[in-house]
């Protein structure tokens, strides 16, 4: 295994104190799995006080004694960052995830202290001075053959976030859960564990899930399976039977549908498609608006029968989950002939509170979430533009709404999530044209910067009033229509108008 010369340097120094240094969690198992870790973690065996181990790591050098009384030290190198901490025991006392006595003990086995972790695969160990693999838990076995299974229920029941990382670490790494961790899962959801979590916690998981499974919709079908969806997020478990017209979606119902455009968007913003080189953010951005872009389909569902019969889904499948209290099992349930029409027209508008809502419930970023009910908003635009050959004017009225770019993609991940031939041959056409043309009129990521502003208008000898908005909307309005080339002919149209 390759490590930082400074670790193997830091092992002997804790070797020759009578210590044992042990890379542990995470990065032995990425290592195992051929990936490059980025973060170390070392447990330090052996010694009898963090400060002993303190005074070591100073040689090489500068330690954070922020976790001294949890045995954890930080030690900074340049830009590096290593975490060595003491092994220890823990014992829960109390709800959350600060419930917990913590008592740092350097005379702990490996096996002792590693049966506190989640998972076997992340607990292993491997000396940095020896090179020895220390497998207590048969996490190796487990690597080998793509399984994901729990340590010990006891230990695992005390952090009911564990249920999270284990649906983000089977979907990263394309794993099985174990059927005996699968039941646990289920079984603390059920009894309500997962209430006593804060929102942040969860959203750490959530985030991991979108921005590092090639496939999330591994882990939304974990949720769903172990009763996450139905519980916590409503909104996304709505999506669940809601027919859609075969001939645009022959996929299926919007939850199918929703989870192949979810796993195209995790592609796009993959290094693959070259997308990833934005920020957290904008990808994070971009794979929770596709989340969310057909939230409305449940509230606006219709089924046009020839003989003019209209039957709305939401109500048809509340007075069905009265009486048989579950949910309408599958969308031909309700499509008894292949001429009823499927529609769900206004569902893009429709979609924008239940979007708000799902994504409070995972974090308070007012602004984040305000950035992304837009392009929820509009998704359908770059298909409906492409078709009706959009003018410019509204092109660049667009621009004023939604990040054009942006919206292009989640459009895209939306036309590309279905089995129609188009989607098979990963062609939006659509896209490409409303991109080029944002290009040309210079609104691809950004509106129109207005052409006369309020100064301007003072400049001209307009007393400022009430109706300068009046006049820089209208003005605005012809700039986009194209009225205008540049800012003198804005300003002539003023004088003749104004003045």
């Amino acid at each position: 295994m390759q490590l930082p010369p400074l670790l193997e340097e830091a092992a002997k120094a804790i070797d020759a104190a009578g210590g044992r240094a042990v890379l542990v969690g995470g990065a032995v198992r990425d290592m195992v799995m051929g990936s490059k870790p980025k973060d170390f973690d070392i447990e330090v065996y052996g010694l009898q006080e963090v400060s002993q181990l303190e005074t070591l790591l100073a040689c090489f050098g500068k330690v954070s004694a922020v976790g001294r009384s949890f045995g954890v030290l930080k030690l900074h190198t340049g830009e590096e960052v290593y975490d060595f901490a003491f092994p220890r025991t823990e014992k829960k006392t109390a709800k959350g995830h600060q419930g917990f006595e913590v008592v740092p003990d350097g005379g702990l086995a490996f096996a002792t202290a590693a049966k506190r972790r989640d998972f076997t695969v992340n607990a292993i160990g491997y000396d940095l001075l020896t090179q020895e693999i220390l497998d207590p838990y048969g996490g190796l076995n487990d690597i080998q053959f793509g399984i994901l299974r729990h340590i010990d229920d006891a230990t695992f029941v005390e952090d009911p976030l564990r249920v999270y990382r284990a649906v983000q670490f089977a979907a990263r790494f394309d794993f099985e859960v174990a059927e005996e961790t699968a039941v646990l899962c289920q079984k603390m959801v059920a009894e309500g564990m997962l209430e006593e979590l804060p929102k942040e916690r969860v959203y750490e998981e959530w985030k991991k899930l979108l921005l590092k499974a090639p496939k999330p919709s591994v882990g939304f079908k974990l949720m769903r399976k172990w009763g996450i969806t139905a519980r916590y997020f409503p909104e996304l478990h709505a999506l669940i039977g809601v027919p859609q017209d075969p001939k645009w979606h022959p996929e299926g119902d919007v939850w199918v549908h929703t989870m192949m455009s979810v796993d195209v968007m995790a592609e796009m913003v993959s290094s693959e498609q070259g997308v990833v080189s934005r920020e957290e953010k904008e990808r994070l951005k971009l794979l929770f608006a596709e989340l969310g872009h057909d939230f409305g389909k449940p509230l606006t569902t219709t089924i046009e029968y020839e003989d003019g019969k209209v039957i709305n889904w939401q109500e048809l499948n509340k007075s069905v989950s009265q009486e048989t209290h579950t949910t309408i099992p599958h969308s031909s349930f309700l499509i008894p002939h292949s001429n009823a029409r499927i529609r769900s027209l206004r569902h893009e508008k429709a979609g924008i509170e239940p979007t708000r809502t799902f994504l409070y419930r995972l974090t308070n970023e007012h602004d984040f979430i305000e950035s992304i009910l837009p392009l929820v908003e509009h998704h359908l635009k770059p298909s409906q533009f492409y078709r009706q050959g959009a003018k410019a004017g509204a092109i660049r009225r667009l621009a004023t709404k939604v990040n054009i770019e942006e919206l292009i993609l989640v459009a895209k991940a939306d036309f590309l999530g279905r089995t129609t031939p188009e989607a098979k041959r990963g062609e939006y056409p659509a896209g490409e044209w409303l991109l080029e043309r944002a290009k040309q009129l210079s609104v691809c990521n950004r509106p129109l910067k207005p052409l006369v502003q309020g100064r301007d208008l003072i400049a001209l000898g307009l007393e400022p009033s009430p109706k300068f908005k009046s006049i820089l909307d209208a003005l605005y309005d012809k700039q986009m229509d194209g009225d205008f080339e540049d800012k003198e002919a804005a300003l002539a149209y003023v004088r003749e108008h104004y003045l």
